[in-house]
């Protein structure tokens, strides 16, 4: 039994992280989308309350949604996989959330847009090595968007921030949700 116990843990340690939730992206997706209708422009503390908000909101949704398809699966919520994915996927997003205040104080609110896709997307990088081969391409495409929120006017910066929190989340979370389930 020993024995057994043994191999099980290691092959769930050493196994992807498959909960990733294709339609809780598409919930985020609107999320996103409400947001960008309700933030008005980007250089507020309106547009910025409304998208941490809605941040907030996404994390609930988000959670919500890998227990539930782990629970589906017969697969622990709180298993290696999940452990090792959050290892990697939340330092990009703690270091989004030391950044905006510092952003704010400078003055470079209007810039957040292109900070939130770039960290946003080098999370889902990380943290997608260790997952579905389609969550780090996920990632490459919001880094690509947030370098070109840096190179674009500043007043596009909503349209940005719908375009990858509520596009990308939108298209990825179908395929996800077709290919792996749920």
């Amino acid at each position: 039994m020993d024995n057994l116990r043994f191999i099980r843990e290691t092959m769930e340690r050493a196994g992807p992280f498959t909960a990733v939730p294709g339609w809780g992206g598409v919930v985020i997706g609107g999320v996103a989308l409400a947001a960008a209708r309700l933030a008005g422009p980007a250089d507020g503390a309106r547009w910025q309350a409304t998208w941490i908000g809605a941040a907030a909101l996404s994390v609930v949704v988000g959670l919500a949604a890998i227990a539930r398809k782990a629970r589906a699966s017969n697969a622990p919520f709180i298993g290696a996989p999940l452990q090792r994915f959050a290892l990697a996927y939340v330092p990009p997003l703690a270091a989004g959330a030391v950044l905006t205040p510092v952003f704010a104080a400078n003055g470079l609110t209007t810039r957040l847009p292109g900070c939130w896709l770039l960290l946003y997307g080098t999370a889902l990088v990380a943290g997608g090595a260790l997952s579905v081969r389609i969550v780090p391409v996920m990632g490459l495409a919001f880094m690509a968007l947030g370098a070109a929120a840096f190179v674009a006017p500043a007043t596009w910066g909503n349209v940005f921030m719908a375009t990858g929190f509520g596009g990308l989340h939108i298209v990825f979370g179908l395929v996800i949700a077709r290919r792996y389930g749920g």
